[in-house]
């Protein structure tokens, strides 16, 4: 179900990349889980990491999260984020 691996990254002002942390991440997917389905696959493990399933679609996720984010006052006006895909070695 968790087939891919995600890095959650704040950039700040500078474009220096910071993990968002788990809480952040954790906050959003435990809304997300009731409130908009196509982010159910989804599952956070670690400051900046989030594992997801096949369907999530990352140009919905990163918005999603960065408004969601800054909302919360996680992150300031100046900041972005950053959903990548991190490549798995079998």
């Amino acid at each position: 179900m968790f087939a891919r691996k995600l890095a959650i990254l704040r950039v700040d002002p500078e474009g220096l990349e910071h993990p968002c942390l788990l809480k952040w991440i954790d906050n959003f997917a435990m809304r997300n889980f009731t409130n908009d389905a196509i982010f159910d696959d989804t599952l956070p493990v670690a400051d900046g990491l989030m594992e997801a399933g096949n369907r999530v679609p990352l140009n919905r996720l990163q918005p999603a999260m960065e408004v969601w984010f800054r909302r919360k006052g996680y992150i300031g006006v100046g900041d972005r984020i950053l959903v990548r895909e991190l490549s798995v070695t079998s």
